[in-house]
């Protein structure tokens, strides 16, 4: 088991729930905006935010933003360490640095002594692009081994000046290279590991390679805290990471939506219709199954364990709940109706 930090109120690594993060995309000095997205991400399901501190602007807005939102803040820090001792003195929960880029062990010293002061963990970050030259040349490229010793050099250097409340992470887009390394650190460290894979793109492609490198580690028992990035608005970072969790198990809350592939015996529109049935339930936190079936043969019977569910017709269509029909409605009412049942249960 690895070890246990706290993230503003939030619990990460020792056995703790596996925590959802997103990161904002919006100018952290545009203190409306960005508490605007954070409430709405927060309603979505996040609970640890980031954001990004690129000039002595956005370090400034913390407090002001803190003031406003009620889940833990995180500082994306890279270059200037200045930047960190600001946003800790104005009650950042977290820091993430790369420690290798800002700048000599003086610098990283004075983060170190002023985040064990105030007791704000930090997480190293490491990515496949920011990785050392030396470890380029040692391993030929961007290995896993390379991303897991960089990682660990920047622990102990953090470790040298007497700083040990650690979380790692250690991304690239390559998914197969980004859960080897997760697995070396895994098997060599008890710090708690945030998992992610970056860049992985638009959301058709993002959230294959997220459900594949970070559902995979998390059925592993691999990762503590994770964030999806999708180029997308963030919020369906938090609805991606919700289904990775719930689809590893870790996870009850959330809708379970099934619904057949279709075949030549569907008699109604079912694949725009499921699209809907997902679209207007990914907000929603009941953990009930619903069931969006293209047929008679895999309608009640078939779903038959799902809390409600809707199956076609010609021109018409059932809903049903664990297998006993409800009523009849017209095909273009059933979405609905459903939504209206989904609300009573």
């Amino acid at each position: 088991m690895t070890k246990r930090l706290m993230v503003g109120r939030v619990p990460v690594g020792g056995g703790a729930p596996v925590s959802i993060q997103s990161m904002c995309n919006t100018k952290t000095d545009d203190v409306a905006a960005t508490v605007s997205q954070i409430r709405a991400l927060e309603d979505a399901g996040c609970e640890i935010i980031r954001v990004a501190i690129p000039d002595q602007a956005a370090a400034e807005a913390v407090d002001r933003i803190k003031d406003q939102i009620s889940i833990p803040l995180v500082a994306d820090i890279h270059f200037n360490y200045k930047y960190a001792l600001m946003c800790a003195e104005r009650g950042i929960d977290a820091i993430r640095i790369n420690p290798g880029n800002i700048g000599g062990e003086d610098h990283v010293k004075a983060v170190a002594d002023t985040c064990r002061i105030r007791k704000i963990p930090i997480r190293v970050g490491v990515n496949g692009g920011s990785l050392e030259k030396e470890l380029r040349a040692k391993y030929g490229g961007v290995t896993a081994e390379a991303l897991a010793e960089s990682a660990m050099g920047h622990v102990r250097l953090l470790n040298r000046f007497g700083f040990d409340d650690i979380c790692i992470s250690v991304k690239c887009s390559d998914v197969p290279l980004t859960m080897a390394a997760y697995r070396i650190l895994s098997e060599g460290t008890d710090y708690p590991l945030h998992l992610g894979v970056t860049e992985a793109g638009t959301p058709s492609m993002g959230m294959v390679k997220s459900a594949m490198g970070i559902g995979g580690l998390l059925c592993l028992g691999i990762g503590d805290t994770i964030r999806v990035t999708l180029t997308a608005d963030p919020i369906e970072e938090i609805y991606a990471a919700r289904k990775i969790l719930r689809a590893a198990g870790l996870r009850k809350e959330g809708v379970n939506l099934i619904a057949c592939p279709t075949c030549g015996r569907t008699r109604i529109d079912l694949i725009p219709m499921a699209e809907e049935v997902e679209r207007r339930l990914a907000g929603c936190k009941k953990n009930i199954t619903v069931a969006v079936m293209g047929c008679a043969v895999n309608g009640p019977g078939e779903a038959a364990a799902a809390d409600i569910g809707i199956a076609g017709g010609r021109g018409e269509g059932l809903l049903f709940r664990k297998g006993e029909v409800l009523y009849k409605a017209p095909q273009e009412q059933l979405v609905d109706a459903l939504m209206k049942e989904i609300e009573q249960l």
